[in-house]
């Protein structure tokens, strides 16, 4: 008797074919995302190439039909972005740290996760209308860097809080007795040990978050707005590279729209080096472990 007309052959053949049949469409699935992944990436290439030059980093973005740069978004964009990872790492690290450390056992410490999950995955339009209301309108509508920076720094705040308590608490806990059982203070224990098992998944952290808000666009419409000249006053308006792109990418006019596609592909260069970065610390670090 062949074995398939047995229950169990039976069982057997209807298994690999349903196998078969989730393994292509997965691959199609996969395929078919990744046919798209790169029609954006040529066409990012093809058109953005067109414009990378000497005058795009140092010349200021220019009127409508001339020649001109992105010198000061570039400019303001490291601005606003090194601004919002000073203000919200160090908060991000502490929360992170009570959430490991002291909040693992609590009822608040469940919640600050939960409300730390939902800012993870809030709008960023939505943070930025926050501090549109509560920083610029009392300011009297006054636009500036600063403002930028804080509706930024709500976005890099739950990714350093859930990077933060998460590699913490990777540490393993006989680390923490030893240092202990020697009379260390619990503040040295944290600092001095903890700290540095956790420094590379922290660091790396702060390098996703640093990638994300690099291209934010609608947090800055509320704050920053814009700037068409070199500014360095931060509480003033300051131009960026995500609002100059969403600016020049919808003109009629051709140059602009060269500057908006030269200013995407620069954007997207300095997102996959960073991302690059993390992954290459992280992975030193384990391997370090291992």
């Amino acid at each position: 008797m062949s074995t398939v007309a047995t229950p169990a052959g039976a069982l057997y053949l209807r298994r690999r074919i349903t196998n078969a049949i989730a393994l292509v469409l997965s691959c199609a699935t996969a395929l078919f995302g990744l046919f798209f992944l790169g029609w954006i990436l040529w066409t990012l290439l093809a058109r953005g190439l067109a414009g990378i030059d000497w005058n795009l980093f140092t010349r200021m973005t220019p009127p409508p039909m001339q020649e001109g740069g992105l010198a000061n978004a570039f400019f303001g964009s490291a601005v606003m972005c090194l601004m919002a990872i000073a203000i919200g790492t160090p908060l991000g690290v502490a929360a992170g740290t009570w959430l490991a450390e002291y909040g693992r056992a609590r009822r608040a410490g469940t919640i600050v996760r939960f409300v730390n999950d939902i800012l993870l995955s809030a709008p960023s339009i939505v943070l930025g209308l926050f501090v549109y209301t509560l920083y610029v309108m009392p300011a009297g509508g006054n636009f500036s860097a600063l403002a930028g920076a804080i509706a930024l720094a709500f976005i890099v705040l739950p990714v350093v809080v859930r990077t933060t308590d998460e590699m913490l608490r990777l540490v393993p806990v006989q680390m923490r007795e030893a240092a202990l059982s020697l009379g260390i203070p619990q503040w040295k224990v944290t600092v001095q040990v903890l700290y540095r098992s956790a420094s590379a998944g922290i660091v790396t952290g702060v390098l996703l978050a640093l990638a994300r808000i690099s291209g934010e666009t609608a947090p800055l419409l509320f704050t920053a707005f814009g700037n068409q000249y070199w500014s360095t006053n931060v509480l003033q308006p300051m131009a960026s590279v995500p609002v100059v792109m969403n600016q020049f990418a919808a003109s009629p006019y051709e140059s602009w729209q060269v500057l908006a596609w030269a200013g995407a592909l620069v954007l997207t260069v300095f997102v996959l080096l960073v991302s690059l970065a993390a992954r290459a610390l992280l992975l030193r670090n384990r391997i370090s472990h291992d």
